[in-house]
Formats: C-alpha cells, sequence, structure tokens
C-alpha cells in the first residue's frame, strides 16, 4: 500500500486548515477515492467510507444549516463519531461551530477549498489516482518518440542507451535512463518516470555520464510518459526464427497490463534508433485503425482468391 501525507494534499491544492492545532502532517491517505457524506447527515451510515477524505459541497452544507441547531449538532456528533482522515468544504464556505467542535473533540481536520465541489472532487481523485498508484521499477529507458511512449529493454551493455541517445539526436525526448518507475495509474494506462535522483542523466559506456537536459536542451526531455510500446533488444541468434511479419502481436505484462512487445534482435549495422521510430510510427497507426500486415495480408489473400 502506498500512501500521501494531508499535509501534502494540502499544498498542493491551496487548502486552508481551520484546525490549526491538529498537525496533518502525520495523517495519511491510502485510499484513491473521495466520499460525500449526503446520505450520512441524513443518518444512513451503512456501507460509510469513512477511511476515505470527506468532501462537503454546497448540498451538504445547505442541507446543515436548514436543519435545527439542536438536530444539527446531533447530526455532526454520529458523524465525527467515524474515523475520518479529514473533511474538506469547498467554495470557501465556512463550517458550523459544531462541525469544528466535533473535529478539534476527535482529532479530524477540517480544510477549507475555495474551488467548486465538482472542480476539486475531480482534480482529486485524478491527483490521487497517481499518487497512490500500483507501480514497480524496470531497468530500461524510456523515450518519447513522437508522442508514442517507448521502453527499450535488454540486458546490460546491449546499446538501451546508445539507441536513445541517438532517438535525443532526432528530437526525441528521453524520460529515464536505466531506471524507468512505472505506474499503473488505470485499467489501461501505465506511466512512466524517472527517480528523481538520476533525472536527466544518461550513461554512454565509453564516455560515462551525460546531462541530457544541459546538453541538448529542456525540449530534449520529459518528466513523465505513457508506456505505449516495449521494444526488447536481444542478441541475434544464427537459426533463430523471428517474426518477419508482425501479424500476432506480442504483450509484456506489467502491473497486470498488456503492453505491445516488439522482440528486437541486435546485430552489427542495424540502426536501433530508427528501428525505435518506425515501432513507434507503426504502433501509431494501429491505433488509428491501420495495421500495415493485415493489410498486406489481406491484399495477398484477394489475389490468390482472384487467381483461382
Amino acid at each position: 500500500m502506498y500512501s500521501v501525507s494531508l499535509k501534502e494534499i494540502a499544498k498542493e491544492f491551496s487548502l486552508k486548515n481551520l484546525t490549526e492545532d491538529i498537525d496533518i502532517s502525520e495523517i495519511y491517505i491510502e485510499t484513491p477515492g473521495i466520499n460525500r457524506p449526503a446520505l450520512q447527515l441524513a443518518g444512513f451510515f451503512d456501507y460509510f467510507d469513512s477511511e476515505r477524505i470527506q468532501v462537503i459541497g454546497i448540498v451538504e452544507y445547505t442541507y446543515l444549516c436548514k436543519l435545527t441547531p439542536e438536530f444539527r449538532q446531533e447530526t455532526l456528533e454520529k458523524l465525527f463519531q467515524y474515523d475520518m482522515p479529514c473533511v474538506v468544504i469547498c467554495r470557501g464556505l465556512e463550517p458550523h461551530p459544531e462541525m469544528l467542535f466535533y473535529a478539534k473533540e476527535r482529532k479530524i481536520p477540517v480544510l477549507q477549498s475555495e474551488e467548486t465541489t465538482s472542480e476539486f472532487t475531480a482534480d482529486l481523485l485524478k491527483w490521487l489516482k497517481v499518487e497512490l498508484a500500483p507501480r514497480t521499477t524496470v531497468h530500461g529507458v524510456l523515450v518519447d518518440v513522437y508522442g508514442e511512449g517507448v521502453l527499450i529493454t535488454g540486458e546490460s551493455g546491449i546499446g538501451k542507451s546508445e539507441a536513445a541517445l541517438e532517438l535525443i539526436k532526432r528530437g526525441h525526448r528521453l524520460v529515464a535512463d536505466d531506471a524507468v518507475e512505472i505506474k499503473k495509474v488505470s485499467h489501461d494506462v501505465l506511466v512512466g518516470s524517472c527517480p528523481e535522483l538520476i533525472r536527466y542523466f544518461i550513461e554512454v559506456r565509453g564516455i560515462g555520464i551525460i546531462n541530457v537536459k544541459q546538453m541538448f536542451g529542456v525540449q530534449s526531455v520529459k518528466d513523465t510518459q505513457e508506456i505505449d510500446l516495449v521494444i526488447k533488444l536481444e542478441y541475434w541468434e544464427k537459426g533463430k526464427a523471428y517474426d518477419r511479419l508482425g501479424i500476432k502481436e506480442e504483450y509484456m505484462d506489467i502491473l497486470g497490463n498488456k503492453v505491445i512487445c516488439h522482440a528486437i534482435p541486435v546485430r552489427p549495422g542495424r540502426d536501433l534508433a530508427i528501428i525505435c521510430e518506425s515501432a513507434a510510427v507503426n504502433c501509431r497507426q494501429k491505433k488509428m485503425g491501420y495495421n500495415a500486415a493485415q493489410a498486406l495480408n489481406d491484399a495477398i489473400m484477394n489475389s490468390a482468391m482472384k487467381g483461382n
């Protein structure tokens, strides 16, 4: 399980802590979701996701305003009996005194956002989805090639960094070299990035460490990139049968997501950079509905049928 501190969330979304006596740096969020406690304020606590951030918008706030002071106090007392990480009030609305009383008593911070409820919840959910996503680290190089995230893998010394360096010279962008941190932000999206310590650096055997950002400019690097394609470099084996048509797709499993994977045999004289470029463009064409291998196969089959 991954977590993020409430203090970091407050900083990211410019939230004001209305209960300053409560230390929000020691409160951690582990669930990438929020809850609007409308039903709970009405007295229905079945299936209450109390471990989530509780967001109060104009609907919940107006409902509380229309309650008698006695009933409002009783309602908020029941709500704050649950172990909630925090309560966020949107639109800059001021919390009722009863809410602040039970919040301080139960050590549950109340935060305030100036954003509308829909904008705040949408941005928060998106942010939490990334920050709390399952993740892994892969040895390889991640490059943005024509907008396609190409993850280049293979044994040490096979030429991953050299291929990436040539791609950078051709105008493409480096995301990570050596260690690629991958997060699963949805069922079909993987996002790769580089550890902060080695960001923008690339190792080229025989030369050493170079700073891509300093050498080629800020346009040559990128902090994050969705992973669309894996190119697995492997040493050429004489007699081994390699795929020459590409009709049948091969996949690599990363955190439960299937990513198209091409095994590229490496031998002297092969231009790995142009192969990566071609693979990226071909991947984009398939997304747009055109498969060159399938088109050629269909043409051959049609020709054969006409001949018969």
